[in-house]
């Protein structure tokens, strides 16, 4: 069974989940606060698969919490917000969040979002398991790694995914619903704000000037563009 940690303080709602993805298959383990969260992932006893984060928690808020993570882990994660607010939801994202879900959500929504995420960090098989290149990027689909001049950068999952649909398109305007589909395996019209925000970390991580970029570029209006020099 998947490992999943659950990070509510909110003690009925957390047993309401972890019965809930129990029943969908899911090895539920709840801490109650972010330090708490932190001191299990990286006690590393127990193995997990995935975070799911609350994150209005008591003391460390959810976003230090995803920041704390993403420093040393990609592992999936995905943020639970009882706010709709773009700021907050954008401000998760940009911490390294793989996806969010509004709450009140049905557990059966968020099952489907955590294999959606899961899919994400699989190793790409097919096609795009070989090398792929782009100006002073090389990435390895198949171990999903990507290095920039010959040094391994800090990519998650859906950031690697991401960049390796641009790789394998390059000099093509890829929209933002077209990425949602590929790229976060969503079947409908979701939240181009996931993407936006993928973008921007992935932009920091690959560019040399981030705010001026000539890798990963905006066609406005449109999308984006990987331009293979």
């Amino acid at each position: 069974m998947p490992r999943l940690l659950l990070v509510e303080d909110d003690r009925a709602l957390a047993e309401a989940l972890t019965l809930a993805l129990d029943a969908l298959g899911h090895d539920v383990v709840v801490a109650p606060t972010g330090e708490r969260a932190l001191e299990t992932l990286f006690a590393d006893r127990l193995g997990f698969d995935f975070v799911l984060l609350d994150v209005m928690l008591p003391g460390m808020d959810g976003f230090e919490v995803c920041r704390r993570i993403r420093a040393g882990s990609r592992l999936p994660l995905l943020l639970l917000t009882s706010r709709g607010d773009p700021i907050d939801i954008v401000a998760g994202l940009e911490c390294g969040a793989d996806d969010y879900v509004v709450k009140p959500a049905e557990p059966r929504v968020i099952d489907a979002r955590i294999k959606a995420v899961g899919r994400r960090a699989v190793t790409v098989s097919g096609p795009s398991a070989g090398l792929l290149r782009a100006g002073n990027l090389e990435i390895d689909a198949g171990a999903m790694s990507v290095a920039r001049d010959g040094a391994e950068l800090a990519l998650t999952a859906t950031e690697i995914r991401l960049l390796v649909e641009f790789a394998e398109h390059p000099n093509q305007v890829l929209s933002r619903q077209v990425l949602l589909k590929r790229v976060w395996d969503y079947g409908y019209v979701g939240d181009s704000r996931i993407v936006d925000a993928a973008v921007a970390r992935l932009r920091a991580k690959i560019e040399d000037d981030p705010a001026n970029p000539v890798v990963l570029r905006t066609v406005r209006g449109l999308g984006y563009r990987l331009v293979d020099q």
